[in-house]
Parts: structure tokens; sequence; C-alpha cells
């Protein structure tokens, strides 16, 4: 079992940590809807693709993250979210990323959603408390820039 802490990275040559890995996340600017749909249930129309699409059937219920601008009123959702994405392509055998991540949001009091793809991580905060999460990660090392436009 390593000493180490969940984030921290080993010196290749004396094998001592050097402390929490310092991100680059990417903010995008699009509000983002959490939507309940029932067990089985198609993805309807209105489910666009945005900066993130994301679709999980579980045998409860089927969540939905889009954008949010045409989720019908009537529909269940949690809405008004900013999506964060760790820029470039992560190890996932690697230990402590959102970690590092949750624990600044944690300090400040901040609730998040997180999402995990092939390649990255998404956190999905509050839009009222996106300045607020990305002060907390500068203050924490870590870089927040605008998402590059595609």
């Amino acid at each position: 079992m390593s000493d180490e802490t969940p984030d921290e990275t080993p010196d290749e040559t004396t094998g001592e940590t050097t402390g929490p890995v310092a991100r680059t996340l990417h903010v995008y600017p699009e509000k983002l809807a959490i939507v309940r749909l029932g067990p089985g249930a198609e993805v309807p129309p209105w489910a666009e693709a945005s900066s993130l699409l994301s679709i999980t059937a579980t045998a409860t219920e089927t969540s939905v993250i889009c954008a949010g601008r045409d989720v019908p009123r009537k529909v269940p959702a949690h809405r008004g979210y900013t999506a964060f994405v760790v820029a470039g392509v992560l190890d996932p055998t690697e230990v402590g990323v959102l970690h590092g991540l949750l624990t600044p949001l944690v300090e400040e009091g901040i609730g998040v959603m997180t999402v995990s793809t092939h390649d990255t991580d998404w956190l999905l905060v509050p839009a009222l408390q996106a300045e607020r999460a990305a002060e907390a990660w500068r203050r924490s090392g870590h870089t927040v820039t605008p998402a590059p436009v595609a």
C-alpha cells in the first residue's frame, strides 16, 4: 500500500510526493439540465447535443444531461448547471483526480454532480455558483479557462 495521498504525484527520482496535480478545466457557457425520465424511456427530440449530452439508463430511471433551453417545464429536471471539463485525456487508473477537484468545492460548500467519459471527467455546478467554483479551483492551483471554440 502506498503512503501517497490521492492526487499527489510521486517524484520520479526520489519517490516522494510533490503535492496535488494542478489541472486545467474548461468552462462551457450554456446552461445544462439534468433530466429524469422513466425507466426504459426513449431520448426525446428536445434533448439536443451541447457541450455535454449524456444518457444514463438504470432499472429505475433514465437520466439525460443536455442543453436546458428546450427542456419542457413539466419535465422533472434540475436546471441551470454549468459544465466544467478536465482538459486532456485522463488515465483511468490515476488515483485522486476527482478528489483533488471536489475538495475545494466541499470547502466552499458548493454542490456538484460528476460525469465520467472514456477520456475525461465533467463537473456540473449550479450556474449561480460557477464563478465561486472557478475561484476555489484557482486558489487550489488549478487553471480555469473558457472552453475552446470548436
